[in-house]
């Protein structure tokens, strides 16, 4: 009886809960007040986001460029995602100290790591300047929009930074129907502090990846460093913590189905109003190429990886950021079909076009959508192919930067500016060489060029293809031919050769370095795309561009009386929402937590994705939880699941209860709502969290880190 009541409990409140859409602007957020407070946030919109007194937002921060990190403590001390520190922690590591693989907890500050290229940046305020921007673009077009929206953005930003106090940028909304002003500040002194061991931190690897129910431990700790007037500076040793105008408290309390959960971050980029012309297309022919050409990429990465410890660990972070995206990309095609969300498009243009008629306004917008979709998608597949095939090998990279010097030599250009362009190369090859391996790097080249040349149409190949070198290699067995084919350009070109480089990189060799084989190669794949297929792909663009600013444009006045969220731009947001369980399909259930009995259910020793430290085992073995353990649920709670609306860039979100406390970190979606970058699914999307407590288990417990959580404002 008692399990019928629960039963029955959870079926209504699956009625009367649903996923929370919304990545809300922090600075309107009042429109949505009411709402959160229904769901039980206990804060004003003051405490959330201000900018005359200190709030929230204070303590949030654009992590790395691509990430969001938390302040949670007075001293600086920043937590995130494990995998956003991962290419830090990856570059501060080496073989016979492999921070990486073992973890790393710095004993005391003089002992955290610089982590040097590592930046986040602070949110000073935000301003509309709709109207600013707007009479300066005036009735411009296409690309003319794209050149005065940078001169206008250029001078607003330039007054914003106040002689570069500050880092500011105007960003669109709405398809450009509005603008708003970000000012930042910038902090370059980060150190790394904490890391879980990757088997925590990476536990489940590529198989439990956008997976419920999951252990995974995805955390690390950084400190963002000042000078001694709080302000921003380079790296020094006299350089001392950042003093944070709001750090957020830690609660040990722990969540319940239904809580109130509330997100701050940086969510990158949502489509949320793509059309159906747009989705068609991502279903068969983008989101298919992507996942294609990872897939080959990763497995040729896997092989060579695992025959060096070196190689591993040098390819680390590049091999993880593939694999996120090849399983993103299967998993959002999955779910775009089975979620129905062509249909739902369409269903949504319908109801548009009947509004727009009565309206006697945009009547013509769908067909000239229908109109410029048909004349891109037979070069689609092209741009995919060029961007992850043909400019995933390192040395095609290289090679294409000599594009700027051929172009140099052709106008006949003096011999200072080629040797100064020849400088910029020469770093570059540098850069470029310390992080590639020359084994893989051919076959991916191989493999890539091979699945280029199947692929896409032969008619928009480029010469190199049909070039007399590379016509020796050719039989009717293709991989053989692109094989030696690859042989011949890796053996015969000097870019892997930086003293060879070096003596020959010069305006007396120039012409000789032009007609290096990798050069050759790269130049004519690079000038091929440019030449006759970009054109028409910005061509494109620039029709999406005025298209979606008329649609979205009718949308907002459609549904003028409705709040209407702007698509993600790697600004700011808030999402709100609650702690929930969910039913995916027919006689499955899913709590809202997990526990860390689940990792010992999971652990295989020696397994890549499920093994565990000895140490980890027998604490969990032994069940020495501490104060961590919920006494409620019989055990340590290591992840939970909420509603809130997220997508990447939301990585290392503070997940936020109603009083403004820390109870986790945002780290994934789950596979049945991976169509929510395009279609929000309110039955389904959650929000995949680390539980705070289990974080501090690791730190306190694994990493013998307890005076970190000293440094915090723990509440119990």
């Amino acid at each position: 009886m008692k399990k019928l009541i629960l039963l029955l409990l959870f079926v209504m409140s699956q009625q009367l809960t649903k996923a929370d859409e919304g990545m809300w602007m922090p600075l309107l957020i009042s429109q949505n007040y009411e709402a959160m407070q229904r769901l039980g946030l206990r804060l004003t919109p003051e405490q959330i986001y201000s900018i005359n007194n200190n709030s929230m937002k204070d303590a949030i921060v654009h992590f790395g460029g691509g990430c969001t990190g938390e302040i949670i403590s007075d001293k600086g001390l920043l937590l995130t995602n494990h995998h956003c520190g991962y290419d830090a922690i990856a570059t501060l590591s080496s073989v016979n100290q492999n921070y990486l693989m073992n973890g790393f907890m710095a004993n005391s500050m003089e002992e955290e790591l610089p982590a040097v290229g590592l930046s986040v940046k602070f949110l000073s305020r935000i301003e509309d300047v709709t109207d600013q921007v707007s009479k300066h673009i005036g009735n411009a077009y296409g690309k003319e929009v794209e050149t005065k929206f940078e001169e206008i953005a250029k001078e607003i930003a330039k007054k914003a930074n106040e002689n570069g106090t500050y880092e500011s940028e105007v960003k669109s909304f709405y398809a450009g129907n509005k603008y708003y002003l970000f000012v930042y500040q910038r902090f370059t002194d980060i150190r790394l502090v904490a890391t879980p061991p990757e088997n925590l931190g990476k536990f489940g690897g590529d198989t439990d990846n956008w997976m419920w129910p999951r252990h995974t431990c995805d955390f690390s700790m950084f400190r963002v460093y000042s000078n001694n007037d709080n302000k921003p500076a380079p790296y020094s040793k006299n350089n001392r913590p950042y003093i944070p105008k709001h750090h957020l408290p830690v609660s040990l309390k722990g969540v319940k189905d239904n809580d109130y959960a509330m997100i701050m971050g940086y969510p990158g980029r949502t489509t949320r109003y793509l059309t159906s012309y747009g989705v068609d297309l991502a279903i068969n022919l983008s989101n298919p190429s992507v996942v294609k050409i990872r897939d080959k990429r990763l497995s040729i990465m896997r092989e060579e990886m695992a025959k060096d410890p070196a190689v591993d660990l040098q390819y680390a972070s590049s091999y993880a950021g593939i694999a996120n995206y090849w399983k993103y990309f299967i998993g959002q095609t999955e779910q775009l079909k089975n979620l129905n969300i062509l249909s739902q498009k369409q269903q949504e243009e319908n109801e548009f076009e009947r509004w727009a008629r009565e309206n006697k306004a945009y009547t013509r917008l769908m067909s000239d959508y229908q109109k410029a979709y048909a004349a891109y998608t037979p070069y689609a597949k092209h741009q995919t192919y060029y961007r992850e095939a043909i400019m995933a090998s390192s040395l095609t990279k290289l090679g294409a930067s000599f594009e700027n010097i051929e172009k140099a030599v052709d106008a006949e250009v003096s011999a200072d500016s080629i040797n100064k362009l020849c400088k910029r190369l020469k770093i570059a090859q540098s850069m470029i060489l310390k992080n590639m391996n020359v084994e893989l790097d051919k076959k991916v080249f191989a493999a890539l060029n091979l699945m280029f040349y199947q692929d896409v149409p032969k008619a928009q190949h480029p010469d190199v293809y049909n070039n007399e070198v590379f016509k020796n290699f050719g039989d009717e067995n293709w991989q053989q031919a692109f094989d030696q084919y690859a042989d011949y350009v890796y053996n015969n070109t000097v870019l892997l050769d930086s003293a060879k480089m070096n003596e020959m990189c010069d305006a007396d060799n120039i012409q000789t370095l032009l007609n290096d084989p990798a050069v050759v190669h790269a130049l004519s794949v690079v000038k091929n795309y440019k030449t006759y297929y970009e054109p028409k792909i910005n061509e494109f663009n620039y029709e999406m561009f005025e298209l979606n600013r008329a649609y979205q444009g009718a949308l907002l006045e459609k549904n003028k009386n409705k709040q209407m969220y702007p698509d993600a731009n790697s600004t700011m947001r808030l999402s709100y929402g609650k702690v929930n369980s969910y039913a995916p399909k027919d006689a499955v259930f899913y709590n809202y937590y997990t526990l860390a009995d689940g990792l010992l259910q999971k652990y295989k020793a020696g397994d890549k994705e499920f093994d565990l430290q000895p140490k980890i085992v027998d604490l969990l073995k032994n069940r020495d939880y501490g104060a961590y353990a919920d006494k409620s649920l019989g055990g340590l709670v290591t992840c939970f699941i909420t509603t809130n609306d997220i997508t990447g860039g939301n990585s290392g979100s503070p997940v936020i209860n109603g009083n403004g406390e820390l109870i986790g970190c945002a780290f994934d979606g789950n596979w049945e709502a991976m169509s929510g970058d395009i279609a929000f699914d309110k039955r389904y999307k959650r929000t995949i969290c680390a539980d705070i407590r289990y974080i501090l288990w690791v730190v306190d417990k694994v990493l013998d880190g307890r005076k970190l959580i000293d440094e915090m404002s723990v509440r119990y």
